[in-house]
């Protein structure tokens, strides 16, 4: 079965290092939206999906919307429905609408646990902010909730990542994804390199962090199965495993791509025109995907790795040792070698 993807292109206001498409919140754009997205769905009234996912921006500011949105959507009696919200946004009303609603999965951008840090990340949440928003879900009823980490934050030491991980993981969480701090170009951190660059882990640094933080998660229960992923047995995020595994999604709202019926499909940045447009307009991206490549490129994210093949197997011996292993067949990567893993899939690719 194929999943859904539903960009909500809002936030209250846009973190310094984000690089994802939003813009401010107001509530007669959030009803315009609503409808614009309604509109679309209507086109796949024939397809059944078993996982759906609200991400942005900042989903759970649309609470109000999202009962509506589902109704229109035909998913399956088991599917797993997620939202991504911010612990500032994320207040027993909200979390209480959001479940009545259908969602059974919550994303929580919680980044960090250290005041210090998230400051320095622009953050409007305190950690005593993040860690009552993770309550107030499992109170609500939320039994499925993932936490957002971020790893290579200005001043991160690995002690601090440690007091962090240590203290989410007493959290009632299932789920951790943990993300390298990456400096985009056209963010407020790519615009103030200069600034900060001093203040930022060098990459020997950000490894030591990302391997510290896969060691210590592992050491509390959250075995990792993707590069920046990691669950307790049995809630790894069955929505991201379909782009993972080259599995079929459709996406709806400006900036949302979507792999459908053999192709690949971008909608353009463009809230106006998605809210104008009776369908979203939807460039082709890909027409004609390269399925051994893509096979490489996005199961070497995964734990599980990909089959090992004779062409592949023969490139191996220009790879150091430490950076894979082989079992029953299957080739996958190492922690230091998710690294430095795409140097490695262009090596195997080439």
């Amino acid at each position: 079965m194929r999943g859904l993807y539903i960009h909500v292109p809002f936030c209250v206001k846009k973190c310094p290092y984000c690089d994802f498409y939003s813009l401010p919140f107001t509530e007669s754009r959030a009803e315009e939206y609503k409808n614009a997205v309604v509109r679309n769905l209507l086109r796949y009234n024939n397809e059944q999906f078993d996982t759906v996912y609200f991400g942005g921006g900042t989903p759970s500011l649309l609470y109000r919307h999202i009962a509506e949105i589902l109704s229109n959507v035909n998913y399956t009696c088991n599917a797993e429905i997620t939202a991504e919200c911010n612990p500032e946004s994320a207040g027993k009303e909200v979390l209480e609408e959001l479940k009545s609603a259908g969602i059974n999965r919550l994303s929580i951008g919680v980044q960090s646990l250290d005041n210090a840090e998230l400051n320095a990340l622009g953050r409007r949440h305190s950690a005593d902010e993040a860690k009552n928003a993770i309550l107030l879900a499992n109170k609500a009823g939320f039994e499925n909730i993932s936490a957002d980490l971020m790893l290579g934050v200005l001043n991160q030491t690995e002690r601090s990542l440690e007091q962090t991980i240590d203290e989410l993981c007493g959290l009632p969480i299932i789920h951790v994804s943990a993300y390298l701090l990456k400096i985009e170009e056209n963010t407020v951190f790519g615009k103030r390199y200069n600034e900060i660059a001093d203040k930022l882990p060098n990459e020997d640094k950000q490894a030591e962090l990302y391997l510290r933080a896969v060691e210590a998660l592992e050491k509390r229960g959250f075995i990792q199965y993707e590069i920046s992923n990691f669950a307790k047995s049995g809630y790894e995020s069955r929505h991201n495993l379909k782009y993972w595994r080259a599995e079929e999604y459709v996406g709806i709202g400006p900036s949302a791509h979507s792999y459908y019926k053999g192709k690949r499909y971008a909608v353009p940045k463009r809230l106006d025109k998605f809210l104008e447009s009776e369908f979203q307009t939807e460039e082709i991206t890909e027409e004609f995907p390269d399925r051994e490549e893509e096979r490489v490129m996005l199961g070497l994210r995964l734990c599980e790795g990909i089959e090992l093949r004779e062409e592949i197997s023969a490139r191996l011996r220009f790879i150091p040792r430490e950076y894979y292993r082989i079992s029953g067949g299957r080739l996958s990567l190492t922690p230091k070698g998710f690294l430095v893993s795409n140097e490695i899939i262009a090596m195997l690719i080439e």
